[in-house]
């Protein structure tokens, strides 16, 4: 069946960022690509989103990552938003921004908000957890302007999840991340595990990566904390893991990518046009093309496309014998240890055995009242 072309993961400023975070992955891509300043062209620009629209349907998305995307200037965005307008032909745009926030301003904000960007802000959570990985390039923490610029977003009405990195120190306070995301107005959470490849052991985790046991229980104390705010059926929080999860138990397919039966279906827009599998694969293996020689939804639909999206779909035994696998799907590609390509386990796969052991029955109870209300 052919993929339709409704979403990119571009990074217009490559791994290019202001600050220098101890746990990041995508620095490191500095050394993959040419020059000591990364930045998309307004060819680049401009043929991407016709591509997209040309060759896309009616609702298409466009996230901007980086690095730190926000590098580019406000100028290079009004121009993106230009473009979708030149060659929209009236189709639902939807434009997703990820960002650290240190440029973030009133001018910002107000653009954000004028053009419905949804912001997911990168934010550990308290002071000590936040600043214990997450520095400016002078190595002094970041909190505080990071704290000030979800204030500034939400006052602004800009709509602002949070995007959260657990990691071996964060890992070790659930409670008091949930409670603080709320307390500031962030109620749209996304937790996103850490695990890297040690630098001098390539089979080994890096330091900062979270263990598996601990981000169980981690998972299984957020669940407790986003269970305990469900009022009359509806939740009043949203973690976006558990949001996707709930998905599965109602018969619908997950909107996360890493619990689907295979992925690929998305593609990733480095800064000079060039586009690959997925963003935690940007190398030569997984380069489809450019923008500016090759069609989008050909890259899409291509072999080697296909090829790398049918690769989470090759288990080892552990996970096909499992009672969890309509649910998780052998997670992302990218945590097997250490290389993907040795179909091994899943690093988290400990996390989610007790994640799920511990949510289910709770979890078909909800499913069960909202299939219930569906039918009312």
């Amino acid at each position: 069946m052919k993929k339709i072309l409704s979403s990119l993961l571009i990074k217009p400023a490559g791994p290019d960022c202001n600050l220098d975070c101890d746990y990041c992955f995508y620095l490191d891509k500095a050394d993959y690509f040419s020059g000591d300043k990364h930045r998309m062209s307004l060819k680049v620009l401009e043929e991407m989103v016709k591509q997209v629209l040309q060759q896309g349907p009616y609702q298409v998305s466009f996230g901007w990552q980086g690095g730190e995307p926000t590098l580019m200037g406000l100028s290079f965005f009004r121009k993106a938003v230009e473009y979708q307008e030149k060659y929209g032909e009236g189709k639902s745009v939807g434009n997703g921004l990820q960002t650290n926030g240190i440029l973030i301003d009133q001018e910002w904000a107000n653009f954000l908000r004028q053009f419905n960007f949804l912001v997911g802000l990168s934010l550990d959570g308290p002071e000590h957890i936040h600043d214990h990985y997450r520095f400016a390039k002078n190595r002094k923490g970041t909190w505080k302007k990071v704290n000030d610029r979800a204030r500034l977003l939400l006052d602004s009405g800009v709509a602002t999840n949070a995007l959260t990195v657990v990691n071996d120190y964060s890992v070790n306070f659930p409670e008091e991340i949930y409670s603080y995301h709320k307390e500031l107005g962030l109620n749209y959470m996304q937790f996103i595990p850490c695990v890297e490849t040690d630098q001098n052991n390539n089979m080994k985790a890096a330091d900062f990566s979270v263990g598996a046991e601990k981000y169980g229980e981690f998972l299984k104390k957020i669940f407790d904390l986003w269970h305990a705010d469900i009022h009359d059926g509806v939740a009043t929080t949203s973690v976006r893991y558990f949001d996707s999860v709930f998905h599965a138990y109602v018969g619908l397919e997950a909107p996360e990518c890493t619990l689907a039966n295979a992925c690929g279906t998305y593609l990733v827009v480095e800064h000079n046009g060039d586009v690959y599998s997925c963003d935690f694969f940007v190398e030569d293996n997984w380069k489809l093309g450019n923008v500016l020689t090759h069609k989008m939804d050909g890259m899409l639909n291509s072999s080697r496309q296909e090829e790398f999206g049918n690769l989470k779909a090759e288990l080892p035994s552990e996970c096909v014998t499992c009672q969890w696998l309509k649910k998780c799907r052998g997670g992302c590609t990218k945590d097997r240890i250490r290389d993907p390509m040795d179909k091994g386990s899943n690093h988290f796969c400990t996390s989610y055995k007790m994640f799920f052991e511990y949510s289910d029955k709770r979890l078909i109870a909800l499913a069960d009242e909202w299939k219930e209300n569906q039918r009312s």
